[in-house]
């Protein structure tokens, strides 16, 4: 019962809610606000794609043509279209790279683009399940250094993502008849409960706090705009593009 079976809309999290729910559903969609799925809808929404890496794998990414382009989603309000850009993170890239692998059709959902998102998901769906997975943080994980010895710990579940996925299942539940499992409501019902004030809920959540606390408050407000952007990036041949 780990896959939700028998609810049109579900979710789980991180690598193991890919495993649970991959087979299962026709869509999986992939959130991490802080920062890598709002990256890729900054970057989509100027028309230049983005490569999903591994965090195992980042030693082997190829550098961007700009070194300023990074995990940062104000570093990108200026890239080009028909920019390819590879970005390694540990949460949003790993699981769209774990995701690809399941035979599900692939999206990167966040705040900016949760309505989009969802009308993308039931096009792609039509009337099978689609499973929305909060990508999380990971214990022992610094993304400031590349230190080789760096292990994965255990997950630790994260306010911000489950805003993002619940703004995403919010939207599916208003348009769609499909069973919404408990999961998926208590996530939407937890975005609408926040939504007037989520600025400072993320901001103030542990995600928000250490990088507010680092300088890097602009990318806070940048993932925290509502429906800002219509893209809705897909996994295709390993590349995100709108």
């Amino acid at each position: 019962m780990f896959g939700q079976e028998g609810f049109g809309l579900r979710l789980e999290w991180g690598g193991e809610g890919v495993a649970a729910l991959g087979e299962l559903c026709a869509v999986l969609v992939v959130v991490d606000v802080l920062s890598f799925t709002t990256s890729v809808d900054v970057a989509v929404g100027r028309g230049a794609a983005v490569k999903p890496v591994r965090w195992t794998d980042r030693a082997s990414a190829v550098p961007t043509a700009n070194p300023a382009w990074t995990l940062r989603p104000s570093s990108l309000a200026t890239v080009p279209a028909g920019e390819l850009l590879e970005l390694p993170s540990p949460n949003g890239a790993t699981l769209c790279d774990l995701a690809s692998g399941t035979g599900a059709a692939v999206l990167a959902g966040c705040l900016r683009n949760a309505d989009a998102v969802a009308l993308a998901a039931l096009e792609i769906a039509d009337g099978r399940p689609i499973g929305v997975i909060p990508a999380g943080e990971r214990w022992g994980i610094d993304i400031n250094t590349t230190k080789a010895e760096q292990v994965f710990g255990p997950l630790r579940p994260c306010v911000e993502d489950f805003l993002g996925a619940g703004a995403i299942l919010s939207a599916l539940v208003e348009r769609t008849s499909a069973r919404a499992s408990v999961e998926a409501r208590v996530a939407a019902d937890a975005y609408r409960g926040a939504a007037e004030r989520l600025d400072e809920v993320v901001a103030g959540c542990v995600s928000g706090r250490e990088l507010v606390e680092a300088g890097h408050a602009g990318d806070v407000e940048v993932a925290t705009r509502v429906n800002v952007s219509k893209a809705a990036p897909r996994l295709v041949d390993g590349v995100l593009r709108g």
